[in-house]
């Protein structure tokens, strides 16, 4: 039920505020796991701490090699030893973190799709009405997965990248702060590159991500059509529409990975530029050093192995800022990715119940709808002053032509919507005084359009009451007429069904569905073409199961065949949102109206 889609959505621009936001609520996922995350932080300390005394231990054992008095063989072997033991060290704890950084990142990931997925199963019907399911499912999908690479793997790099930033300088400070000059011009040109071209890339993400939406759903809504695009031989025109888009995700895709790659080798030219640099002023002060111009313990002074240790810290120094711009674009990616999560998980759920709602236990049946008036949206009103009574184990159907507000009706009564005035009393008791629940577990539906989950076809017939017995099942599906198919196959009862039902007929889907409505024991049963499936032969032993199961109950019966309505207790024929004939069968008949023109059309 409900009016299809209306194509994937728009997003609001994510501007510095909203990161922020973003940055602060991804924040808080990572707390929940506080714990690990502070042993995580250790980790990256003290194996950036090993991985940053490497270099000194082998600057130390450069000098002991160019030592005036010859090579101090055991200063060299003692450095060594100590710098692979560093850096093995180093690797130990570096392989550990990461192993930490995505038990961290799952669990978080974990957190973020169930949030998504019970949000989901909260959300008012209209939400389904306008976003695409494909876009839906690559919320939950792709677009998680792509936070959790940033949080299992970026992360782990910032994190490392800030510590060893700061560490190199602290050395290389130690060492001969006059080379640090070279830095203080070519750090700041990065950082100026690097934010302009992250403002230019940001939309790019959030464009990607769109029409990466529009493309799932437009796939999806294909393949759930594909049986009518072959009968129309329409393949080739759907394969085309398809590459238009699959090209323009394609090009949004290109373009920003493409200006957000081009980050990183831009950064990488500067920053070898400044070891360039590095190199220069360290050979000029190294000979001021050598020809006795600059004595030891000046600030200008430097040894051969602290040339070394300094290029070396300068890579360390250098090689964070190119890895930070060349993870920018994906921490982008993951920003959007993240404000398409919480936008879902920050949508408005269904009204809360009324204060003091009422729970609806043993209902009589008794339906009425007053002056009720209905639209989908403030231009377009579907319903117009529909008034009816459904008093207790009465049958009223409602026909009409298509796109009248038949169905409409059944969500209202449902309370997919609520009436934009007028009302809707169950047993005197205006429906939104009533728990939401309750009232719908007072009804019992079988729809026009089957749904079936992938599981046995016991455990689909249960759906709506699991505390049923063996024998009350098999006595629903006789009722059915569906015994005698499911005995006959293999696993009988325990014959599993694909997703929705696909390796078995349309019309044995129906007659599933329609042994789950038999085996519940509401008050009130909502048929929407419920037969509509089935043949003709069929239809007639449903119809008199149907009759068995309708005996007591208050029924809604939407029909186009009007062989099925013919006792009804009251029709109702719906005409652009009214209601223009109402009655019996045979009084609708002797009217000379429509409905009488719309029967004589289907037995002339």
């Amino acid at each position: 039920m409900g009016r299809g889609k209306v194509g994937a959505p728009q997003y609001q621009k994510l501007d510095k505020k909203a990161t922020g936001r973003i940055i602060k609520r991804l924040g808080g996922y990572i707390l929940k796991s506080w714990k690990l995350f502070t042993v995580a932080i250790l980790l990256t300390l003290i194996s950036n701490q090993l991985a940053l005394m490497g270099p000194m231990y082998s600057g130390s054992a450069i000098d002991a090699i160019t030592d005036a008095n010859g090579v101090n063989f055991a200063a060299v072997s003692e450095n060594i030893i100590k710098m692979l033991v560093c850096y093995i060290l180093s690797a130990i704890m570096t392989y550990f973190l990461s192993i930490l950084m995505i038990r961290i990142s799952q669990k978080i990931i974990y957190t973020m799709r169930r949030q998504v997925f019970e949000k989901l199963t909260t959300l008012p019907v209209n939400y389904f009405d306008i976003n695409a399911t494909g876009d839906i499912i690559s919320r939950i999908s792709y677009d998680i997965d792509t936070v959790n690479a940033t949080l299992s793997q970026d992360l782990v790099q910032i994190m490392t990248s800030i510590y060893t930033v700061i560490g190199s300088l602290v050395f290389m400070w130690q060492i001969s702060p006059p080379m640090i000059i070279v830095f203080i011009i070519t750090v700041p040109i990065s950082i100026i590159f690097t934010r302009y071209r992250s403002k230019k890339v940001r939309p790019l993400f959030k464009e990607r991500s769109r029409k990466l939406g529009e493309l799932n759903g437009y796939a999806e809504e294909m393949l759930s059509g594909c049986r009518t695009i072959k009968v129309y031989n329409r393949e080739a025109e759907i394969g085309s529409r398809f590459n238009k888009r699959n090209k323009s995700a394609m090009d949004a895709y290109l373009d920003a990975e493409y200006y957000g790659a081009a980050m990183g080798p831009t950064v990488n030219f500067i920053n070898n530029l400044s070891i360039s640099l590095v190199m220069i002023l360290g050979g000029i002060l190294f000979m001021y050093s050598t020809s006795g111009a600059v004595k030891a313990g000046s600030i200008f002074f430097i040894s051969l192995g602290g040339i070394a240790e300094f290029v070396q810290y300068s890579r360390k120094f250098a090689g964070p800022i190119n890895e930070f711009a060349n993870v920018l674009h994906e921490f982008q990616s993951a920003f959007s990715a993240a404000e398409r999560v919480f936008r879902v998980i920050d949508e408005p759920s269904e009204p809360a119940n009324t204060e003091n709602a009422i729970t609806l236990e043993a209902s009589s049946g008794k339906v009425e709808l007053k002056n009720v008036t209905f639209g989908y949206s403030p231009e377009k009103t579907v319903l117009h002053n529909i008034s009816v009574l459904a008093n207790s184990g009465k049958t009223v159907a409602i026909v009409g032509p298509t796109g009248t507000g038949k169905t409409t009706i059944i969500n209202l009564l449902m309370r997919f919507y609520d009436a934009n005035s007028g009302s809707i009393t169950v047993d005197d008791n205006n429906i939104k005084s009533i728990t939401r629940s309750s009232l719908r577990k007072a009804y019992t539906m079988v729809l026009q359009d089957t749904w079936l989950f992938h599981g046995t076809i016991y455990e689909n017939i249960v759906y709506g009451r699991e505390d049923a017995t063996p024998e009350e099942v098999k006595a629903a599906a006789k009722a059915a007429r569906i015994d005698s198919y499911i005995e006959a196959l293999p696993d009988g009862y325990q014959t599993v069904l694909s997703d929705d039902g696909v390796n078995i007929s349309k019309g044995q889907r129906q007659l599933i569905t329609i042994a789950r409505a038999m085996l519940a024991d509401n008050s009130m049963l909502i048929l929407d073409e419920a037969t509509s499936n089935v043949d003709s032969r069929t239809e007639i032993k449903i119809q008199q199961a149907m009759n068995e199961l309708m005996k007591g109950r208050t029924c809604f019966v939407i029909a186009h065949r009007l062989s099925t309505i013919q006792n009804a207790d009251l029709i109702l024929v719906i005409q652009g949102g009214e209601i223009t004939e109402q009655g019996t069968h045979d009084e609708l008949m002797q009217s000379g109206g429509f409905y009488s023109t719309l029967y004589n059309s289907q037995f002339s």
